[in-house]
């Protein structure tokens, strides 16, 4: 593990610890040992295939794949999901879309929450998770998407209802609580599409048109039919796109519009609640 971290740290310039850390996945999925009997079997030796087994896969790595994509598996608030690249791979940084929507569902209450283009399912899961009591349905329009979410929410026994919809078209009729989305926000020609891991992931979970804009305005105008009086919707976004999803949510009739920011301190999570 060690060796492998070295050449992940040269190969990708990684600070040690991150390379460690994703030396220690790679090896434990290769040798199928969790951290605990890694750390338990730190001084046995392997055989040849064992380790023949943990190079191909740091190969893989230090191809740029990413280390979610190779063994399969992300943690998001919690818990282990599965992720394959027909998904964007969950980041801490979208925890907080789910803090704050826990924040503004009432305790006791059997609320509607509605997450648009949920991927692997991991914030629609996470509410669930948190909030058993709550109604939750997750839409995406892509299949392969959805099978991954319903994998998960079986998986870890989340009860969520999932639609195949393109954001709002298949919900007609339908009315929620809350809103709640991390949809694509990267502007086509964003230079960071060509670096690290976004250069695996799925550009439909990544590119929302060619100023980063095109989902969350669809998202906003498309809100006040689906939400009920004094419902909330609440959007992940770029760090320098706060005030423009502001502007977007006071512009339809928003109140309470707030920004939130992350762990690094960067604007990530806008909402607003439907006064009408």
């Amino acid at each position: 593990m060690r060796e492998t971290a070295r050449v992940l740290q040269d190969a990708l310039g990684l600070p040690i610890e991150e390379a460690y850390l994703e030396a220690r996945l790679l090896a434990g999925h290769a040798i199928s040992r969790n951290a605990a009997q890694l750390v338990a079997a730190s001084e046995e030796v392997l055989n040849d295939e064992d380790q023949e087994r943990i190079r191909a896969l740091v190969e893989r790595r230090r191809g740029g794949e990413p280390v979610a994509y190779i063994i399969g598996r992300r943690e998001f608030f919690g818990l282990e999901l599965k992720v394959t690249p027909a998904v964007l791979i969950p980041r801490p940084e979208t925890e907080l879309l789910v803090e704050q929507a826990l924040a503004r569902l009432p305790a006791g209450q059997p609320l509607r929450v509605l997450d648009l283009g949920t991927g692997s399912g991991a914030v629609a899961i996470a509410i669930a998770h948190e909030r058993p009591d709550a109604r939750v349905t997750a839409t995406d329009r892509w299949e392969a998407a959805l099978c991954v979410a319903r994998e998960n929410a079986a998986q870890l026994g989340a009860r969520v209802r999932f639609v195949p919809s393109d954001w709002y078209a298949g919900l007609a009729g339908e009315a929620f609580d809350l809103i709640v989305s991390n949809p694509p926000y990267v502007a086509e020609g964003d230079p960071h599409l060509h670096q690290g891991d976004l250069r695996f992931e799925p550009r439909e979970a990544l590119v929302g048109g060619s100023d980063g804009l095109e989902c969350l305005r669809r998202i906003v105008a498309g809100a006040p039919s689906y939400l009920r009086q004094g419902g909330w919707l609440l959007l992940e976004h770029g760090f320098d796109q706060g005030a423009e999803c502001r502007f977007l949510l006071e512009e339809t009739g928003f109140v309470e519009v707030f920004t939130a920011r992350d762990l690094a301190g960067l604007e990530r999570v806008s909402g607003g609640r439907l006064e009408r």
